[in-house]
């Protein structure tokens, strides 16, 4: 069962929610903006067009390396420009409606962001993974999803909207603030601080949606948390996760060139059309040669092959020998992932011995096959579990996910 967050996180949240309301009143945020946009911004807000570049500077310091969520908290601009700034455009960070934190220590935030045009507010889930050494976030890119992979829960909602730039990033803010994760902000009070080395070191975009599907937004929040000026993240710590957008992948490494990772699941084409649909689209053979095609691809930059383990269905040796013909030629690590129950799912997870079969094949061929280990099972925030609480599950399936587990379904 999920652990229960003592009445200080509540207390914590509340406070975070009260100050930062779902509701902006139509402004726009800066956050997300690069700096031509920005100076846009301080022009329309009044500033000279000989501070406008200084003035563009300071609020990229305070946005991205102080991570003020508050005009108020930006010290070296007059007060005069601030409330100018906060009259035209906020920088305020989502509403959490809800963290919920699993027995192994991951944490998963519910979302809401405020109406955008004359849509509604919106919700999505953002999930941390604290390890040794490292702390991984796993970002979503859209409200649901369009590509209803048949053994993925965030399938089974449907695609509301695409995350524009700033909800993108805010969803990095938000979490920094909640880790005490701005290296010259005061930790807040009731933040949770990891231990030494846990803080967040490391991307993914693997949460809601298909990234490749909202290519420019997520081009833009991934170059803004690459700018060294700023959030200052590697591009070798930055994973974007793809079902296979093939045209997107060669934009991916041209325009971006963050580390790939690519949705398998299936070495055939008829099974992967019923796992991964798009599949169809873009066939097997199409999405490895836009692999091998993959701008800085080598051994030290190796794709990440994801394959969720389903018993019978494509777990056999005879499919591990399929793989290793596939990635031939390929710098590759294939991450075996065991499937993850859900309420309403007919797959189960393959049994542990055919697993580390597999694994060892695939070894034995050379390329490095983890198995991964599930986190935040029991708050549904392991992989192919993340849907939006607007979307929440009835009383009765979480009595079913509870049972299953119970049963070892799924449990390695």
């Amino acid at each position: 069962m999920a652990l229960s967050i003592d009445l200080k996180d509540i207390r914590h949240r509340d406070a975070l929610s009260a100050r930062h309301p779902a509701d902006d009143g139509g402004r726009p945020s800066l956050i997300g903006m690069d700096r031509e946009e920005l100076a846009t911004a301080v022009r329309a807000a009044g500033v000279p067009e000989r501070q406008v570049r200084m003035r563009v500077q300071q609020l990229w310091h305070w946005l991205y390396v102080r991570g003020v969520s508050d005009f108020n908290d930006m010290a070296n601009v007059s007060k005069a420009l601030r409330a100018e700034l906060a009259e035209r455009f906020t920088i305020a960070r989502p509403r959490i409606v809800d963290e919920q934190i699993s027995q192994d220590g991951t944490r998963k935030w519910l979302l809401q962001f405020p109406p955008r045009g004359a849509g509604k507010p919106v919700e999505i889930e953002t999930v941390y993974i604290p390890e040794d050494g490292r702390g991984t976030l796993c970002i979503s890119s859209q409200v649901g999803c369009t590509l209803t992979c048949s053994f993925c829960h965030t399938g089974t909602q449907k695609l509301v909207r695409n995350l524009t730039a700033d909800e993108i990033l805010s969803q990095l803010l938000l979490a920094r603030d909640r880790l005490g994760d701005f290296p010259l902000k005061d930790t807040p009070q009731g933040a949770i601080v990891p231990s030494e080395g846990r803080r967040i070191s490391n991307i993914v975009m693997m949460g809601m949606g298909e990234p490749l599907y909202n290519f420019d937004n997520v081009k833009k929040a991934l170059l803004i948390a690459t700018d060294n000026e700023g959030l200052s993240l590697s591009r070798r710590r930055i994973t974007l996760s793809t079902s296979g957008v093939v045209p997107e992948i060669y934009r991916t490494g041209e325009e971006i060139g963050v580390m790939l990772a690519i949705s398998l699941h299936a070495v055939r084409d008829e099974l992967r059309d019923e796992l991964v649909p798009i599949n169809k689209k873009y066939p097997i053979a199409e999405l490895m040669q836009a692999c091998r095609d993959y701008r800085g691809l080598s051994n030290a930059r190796r794709i990440t092959f994801e394959y969720v383990m389903l018993k019978g269905v494509n777990d056999s040796l005879a499919d591990a020998r399929e793989l290793v013909r596939l990635l031939k030629g390929i710098p590759a690590k294939i991450n075996l992932i065991p499937f993850n129950p859900w309420p309403g799912s007919r797959y189960q997870c393959s049994d542990w011995e055919q697993i580390e079969a597999f694994a060892d094949f695939v070894n034995r061929a050379g390329y490095a096959s983890p198995i991964r280990t599930p986190r935040g099972r029991d708050i549904l925030a392991a992989c192919g579990q993340l849907k939006s609480e607007s979307e929440r599950l009835r009383k009765s399936e979480r009595l079913a996910l509870e049972a299953m587990m119970i049963a070892g379904h799924g449990e390695a």
